[in-house]
């Protein structure tokens, strides 16, 4: 069996007015993140750690800043790239995500993100774990923006 284990990061800068989502989940609408997309670190961070796992580069060769992917739903791109590791046989064990982010309260909406990422790359929610930080009144993430470390472990058969 080949294991494989990536890392991916992503952090946007605070908007006020604005929706956040995180893990595809609405967390707030009265601060959001600027981006192109829906600027989810959680989800952006998870699709650089599946792809760099496969060797499959990173998000921007899969969506650009073109018109197509503006405003557009970062779990749609996720499930994209769960799609692409799929059909190149592989299988993803589990993955890890912390996300630091001072502006809002976050731990309400663990349960809701576990269930929308498992359901989103395919896994069980015991596969999904989602971690929080506030930052500590320290640096960027404590009041100008979020970002999202993920790991994950993805598997394929030898002779796949």
């Amino acid at each position: 069996m080949n294991l494989r284990v990536g890392i991916g990061t992503d952090r946007h800068a605070l908007k006020k007015p604005g929706k956040m989502v995180l893990g595809g989940v609405v967390v707030s609408e009265e601060v959001g993140l600027k981006g192109h997309s829906d600027a989810d670190v959680v989800c952006h961070a998870l699709i650089d750690a599946l792809l760099g796992a496969a060797a499959l580069g990173d998000i921007g060769e899969y969506f650009d800043q073109s018109e197509r992917w503006r405003n557009a739903s970062s779990l749609v791109m996720l499930k994209r790239m769960r799609d692409l590791l799929v059909e190149k046989g592989w299988t993803i064990v589990n993955v890890d995500v912390t996300v630091t982010c001072g502006a809002v309260k976050l731990s309400p909406f663990r349960e809701r993100m576990v269930e929308t990422l498992a359901n989103s790359l395919g896994i069980d929610k015991d596969s999904v774990n989602v971690k929080f930080k506030t930052a500590n009144n320290l640096g960027f993430e404590a009041s100008e923006g979020a970002s999202a470390i993920a790991v994950c472990l993805i598997s394929r058969s030898s002779s796949g």
